[in-house]
């Protein structure tokens, strides 16, 4: 009797140690979660690379298109330079940097004489081959880091950097000069146009505004000048 005790014992025992490590096994087994093959993460990791590449493609594509309309929106098609929106800005972030960094530069306002009647007399056809002559004579005259601008009509500005006020009056009169040089030829007829051009030196006090408004008020000063010339010299 004693030895079938013993031997029931012993197996209990066996019993309690072979379930206690069933548990075991189940709680690493509840801890670590099911096993998964190594194939579905992979699979998964190359479609979110992929779905990143397209975000990427898109949004860069998202934002040239964006970069194209904001240009058209400051383009003027016509003379193909700055309109007064995207001469403005330029403007204003020229200040800026004159601000920080000390530096120097000068805006010219333009004002076409003689302009009006060419419209009203051959179309505004003629108008426009004179204003393109007028923008590209400008261009040709001025370093590539200057700035040309419509501002409307018959108006032009020309951002100058990094001169003196002296030189800045004597790229006006140069300017001037090749401008009342031009002649155009329309309906058998050759005439003429003309520039009047305002001055205002910038500098580390500069506002935008009140740059726009002395080059403005130059130009107006210097028109009437030139009509005075004019008559002196019996010219209309």
């Amino acid at each position: 009797m004693k030895k079938k005790a013993r031997a029931g014992a012993s197996k209990a025992a066996k019993g309690r140690k072979s379930g206690g490590k069933g548990r075991k096994a189940a709680l690493l087994r509840a801890q670590n979660g099911p096993r998964r093959s190594a194939a579905p993460k992979e699979a998964g990791a190359g479609k979110d690379k992929s779905a990143v590449r397209r975000l990427r493609h898109e949004l860069a594509k998202a934002r040239a298109e964006i970069a194209q309309l904001k240009a058209t929106a400051e383009t003027d098609f016509l003379l193909d330079i700055l309109n007064r929106r995207g001469f403005e800005r330029e403007l204003a972030r020229s200040i800026a940097f004159i601000k920080r960094y000390a530096a120097s530069g000068a805006l010219l306002m333009l004002d076409l004489d003689r302009f009006k009647p060419i419209n009203d007399s051959f179309g505004h056809a003629a108008g426009d081959k004179v204003l393109q002559a007028i923008a590209q004579t400008l261009s040709s005259q001025v370093r590539a880091s200057d700035v040309i601008g419509r501002l409307g009509g018959d108006e032009f500005a020309v951002l100058l950097w990094n001169l003196s006020e002296t030189d800045a009056r004597a790229k006006a009169a140069e300017l001037e000069q090749a401008i009342d040089a031009l002649r155009f030829s329309f309906a058998g007829n050759t005439v003429r146009t003309g520039a009047s051009i305002g001055v205002a030196v910038l500098d580390s006090h500069s506002e935008m505004r009140t740059a726009l408004e002395q080059a403005d008020s130059a130009m107006y000063v210097r028109k009437a000048q030139r009509r005075h010339e004019a008559g002196r010299n019996g010219e209309t």
